[in-house]
């Protein structure tokens, strides 16, 4: 049984909000469903770390569940910034038991276990996220509202990677966010990482030209990988 990863796959299909618009994203949903059978079976696992889809709400997410449910594989749900549909823990996993995606599991404040690994992990956040740039910019209350959700999400990993230890398996991380943008790093989210020994950990959210060359890159002992979807041609990327 393998691990796969992939992030941001951005579904739209109850919603009208496609990322075929987008350089590079043309029949983005055939391609992922094509490359995703080609290579994951039904006992695999893959972990789709964060921007699953743009609905709304729950309700309004059933077409992208419905199509993610139909794909092989077990999958595991990470909070994006994009994903709006995401509540409480309780109201997910009551929509998905109701709705019959029995393949589709939240991973939040927790984490899940595979053949040999723990997946966890958390969203994330970044000094001046929104502008991929550090904190250049930002003003003081910018500043500290950023801090006040880091230190959230930092928690949050925290409380995933307890949960991931207790398991016995080795813990392998996902965020959505990098905790780094160029030579800035947020020391929030890597001082969990490190404390923690995690060796593997993988990350989403960034797009556009040349995001496909962006290489492997190892800070404090982590290689930190990216899985955006136009990253990775639409593929699950292999982790195990």
């Amino acid at each position: 049984m393998a691990l796969f990863a992939i992030a941001d796959t951005h579904l739209s299909l109850g919603d009208d909000k496609p990322m075929d618009i987008f350089p590079g994203w043309d029949g983005y949903v055939h391609r992922l469903e094509k490359k995703w059978r080609e290579l994951v079976r039904d006992g695999d696992t893959v972990v789709i770390a964060g921007d699953v889809s743009w609905a709304m709400s729950l309700e309004k997410a059933v077409r992208d569940f419905t199509f993610l449910h139909s794909l092989p594989g077990r999958k595991l749900l990470f909070k994006g910034n994009h994903d709006y549909w995401w509540t409480t823990r309780k109201k997910m996993d009551d929509f998905l038991s109701k709705s019959g995606f029995d393949s589709l599991t939240i991973v939040h404040n927790s984490a899940e276990e595979t053949e040999d690994y723990a997946v966890c992990g958390t969203r994330g956040w970044f000094y001046g996220a929104g502008e991929k740039n550090g904190m250049s910019g930002e003003s003081g209350s910018e500043l500290e509202n950023d801090r006040r959700i880091i230190l959230r999400e930092a928690g949050r990993l925290e409380m995933s990677l307890c949960a991931a230890k207790k398991t016995g398996k080795q813990p392998v991380a996902f965020l959505h966010y990098p905790p780094f943008y160029g030579d800035v790093i947020c020391d929030e989210i890597m001082d969990v990482l490190e404390k923690h020994e995690i060796k593997l950990c993988y990350y989403g959210h960034l797009h556009g030209p040349g995001v496909h060359k962006i290489a492997p890159r190892e800070i404090r002992g982590v290689k930190l990988t990216l899985i955006s979807c136009d990253a990775v041609g639409f593929t699950p990327v292999l982790v195990r």
